[in-house]
């Protein structure tokens, strides 16, 4: 069992910053990737950036890509989120997630994860 408590989110202005915070806890792997995701009102999950819990590999949905950072403290068992530049269309609920033995080449499909988050708010008002 995996335990994921995400923090962090809040209501800020649009060109405004936030940092996500995912703290793990339980059966944790160094081989595990961590995924972020969001959910907007009436819209499916999506990929938001995921990073290899040893390697510092990253990976970016292209909406965010070059204003969110996704970075991990190993020592913390804690996974950040920075966001910057925020507009409205990143208003959403943000989730992380982690899936035992998830391959690289597959840590965008939201439906492979199997250990989720309560989720955090974040709004971002125009």
């Amino acid at each position: 069992q995996v335990q994921l408590v995400e923090s962090g989110g809040g209501l800020v202005q649009a060109g405004g910053s936030l940092r996500l915070s995912c703290a793990a806890s339980g059966r944790t792997s160094s081989s595990y990737p961590i995924g972020w995701f969001r959910q907007a009102p009436g819209k499916e999950r999506e990929f938001v950036a995921a990073i290899n819990w040893s390697g510092g590999s990253t990976s970016y949905a292209d909406s965010v890509k070059g204003r969110f950072t996704i970075s991990r403290d190993n020592a913390k068992n804690t996974v950040y989120l920075q966001m910057n530049s925020l507009t409205p269309e990143d208003t959403a609920v943000y989730y992380c997630a982690v899936q035992p033995n998830l391959g690289s080449s597959r840590v965008r499909e939201a439906g492979l994860y199997g250990y989720w988050g309560q989720g955090t708010q974040v709004s971002v008002s125009s």
